[in-house]
């Protein structure tokens, strides 16, 4: 069995930003010369997210306004959490909303993914760099 590992870097310009990972991902599986396995996707992070979806603007919009809603970010003071000197609890939050990782399929040497969908990366406490492991294993 083959094994692969891969770290890539993901700078987000906002606060909660949507990142499309599939082509990097496809990359990764590409050149880990595994034909049938199995690829994981994780954020190294606790207040980001990878998970898989439809491309489609109106959907990241709605991403934002039902996690905002759900765990909204002011006030800041609603949260334990953020007695510790933090502010981002609202972030560790969403991230559990949204997911932690998603791990995918490979047949034939690429991504076996459905029609619609694609590989993001959800980031809920940006404005830096950030790491997304990509591990494959299989033949």
């Amino acid at each position: 069995m083959k094994s692969y590992r891969e770290e890539i870097i993901v700078h987000t310009a906002r606060t909660t930003e949507f990142v499309r990972i599939t082509d990097r991902v496809r990359e990764a599986v590409r050149k880990s010369g595994v034909s049938e396995g199995l690829c994981l996707v994780n954020p190294m992070h606790i207040t980001s997210s990878v998970f898989v979806n439809d491309n489609e603007r109106g959907l990241w919009h709605d991403f934002e306004v039902w996690t905002e809603k759900l765990a909204p970010h002011k006030p800041i003071a609603q949260y334990r959490h953020n007695l510790t000197g933090e502010d981002n609890a609202d972030a560790h939050l969403k991230r559990t909303l949204m997911g932690r990782e998603t791990t995918l399929a490979i047949t034939g040497g690429d991504l076996d993914l459905g029609t619609w969908e694609e590989v993001f990366y959800g980031e809920f406490d940006g404005r830096r760099d950030k790491r997304i492991l990509i591990k494959i294993i299989g033949e």
